[in-house]
């Protein structure tokens, strides 16, 4: 069985193309929505929405379900320490970095580097399990 920390690579990966899918929905309505003359105008807002739409979908899922589709299907749950489902706050910050994608690899260098978690993790006491019940 591979490792939780290449599931959760694993599961990243599968968000990311769920939220690139998402957005690519979004871009062509908006490009309708524009027209072809407008192209520009249309594209400039995507950076800003590709940043609330991720950042909204990793917080609601794991608040609200526990995991993001990527986790759920590699059978990872993000919980608090105490084994409790996490607060909006703690959805809310875990995500921080998240919102432009880049920033997670530093969170997570940081952390290997201190031998934690993600500072994130560690910061708003969550951690991620298996979820084989």
């Amino acid at each position: 069985m591979a490792t939780v920390f290449t599931r959760r690579v694993v599961a990243y990966v599968l968000d990311f193309l769920v939220v690139s899918a998402v957005m690519w929905i979004i871009s062509f309505f908006l490009f309708g929505l524009f027209g072809p003359k407008n192209v520009y105008n249309a594209y400039q807002f995507l950076p800003f929405l590709v940043a609330i739409f991720g950042f909204l979908y990793f917080v609601l899922c794991e608040k609200i379900l526990g995991a993001s589709v990527g986790k759920a299907i590699m059978k990872l749950e993000v919980r608090s320490k105490n084994g409790a489902r996490i607060s909006w706050l703690q959805a809310l910050v875990r995500n921080l970095t998240k919102i432009f994608w880049v920033p997670i690899i530093f969170d997570w260098i940081i952390g290997k580097f201190l031998k934690t978690d993600r500072i994130l993790n560690n910061i708003t006491r969550t951690i991620v399990v298996n979820d084989y019940s």
